[in-house]
């Protein structure tokens, strides 16, 4: 083996070819090796944001994986595909025209209907002030623009409950504490 290969093995990332040296017991897992756990089929997604580049994006990464999708372009319309067949998760952008994203997520945290439902944020801003404001209104979660298909799936899996659907962490101990006293 010469200096060159043996630098070059050095630096170089493991693969999963079986001659690699196996990983670690307890090590974390690479994400690309480690099984993606996604909602059920038909999970019904509802994308609120004026960038048709956004909409287009999330709509295929999501109905790849069987997610149903509803698109709107502004709040307004967002809310009333909301008040029509509520969805089972929001992606809601920040800064949108007519209503904000802030404001239509006031609406939904007001009415009691919709309070059940998880709400992940977007923003394309850096700034952090976004994401605390979006959390103390009620949003689960927050993603900065632009996003990647990985970031998607990890934002929507840490909400799954155990049949797979989307919940609001509030909600999964509300609903644990309902089914151990019936009465």
């Amino acid at each position: 083996m010469s200096i060159f290969d043996r630098l070059l093995s050095s630096v170089r990332k493991p693969t999963g070819r079986a001659d690699a040296t196996p990983a670690q017991p307890g090590a974390p897992v690479e994400r690309r090796q480690r099984k993606r756990v996604n909602a059920r089929r038909g999970t019904r997604v509802l994308i609120i944001d004026d960038s048709p580049t956004v909409v287009a994006v999330l709509r295929k990464t999501l109905r790849s994986a069987g997610y149903e999708t509803r698109e709107a372009l502004d709040a307004e319309h967002g809310l009333a595909l909301l008040a029509q067949d509520p969805p089972e998760l929001i992606f809601l952008d920040i800064i949108l025209p007519g209503m904000n994203g802030f404001n239509a997520l006031r609406a939904i945290r007001k009415t009691p209907a919709w309070q059940h439902i998880p709400v992940i944020m977007i923003s394309g801003n850096e700034h952090a002030t976004e994401q605390f404001y979006a959390n103390r209104i009620g949003a689960d979660d927050f993603m900065k623009k632009p996003f990647s298909r990985h970031e998607i799936f990890a934002r929507i899996e840490t909400m799954l409950d155990a049949e797979l659907v989307p919940r609001r962490k509030g909600d999964a101990a509300a609903a644990a504490a309902v089914a151990a006293d019936p009465a």
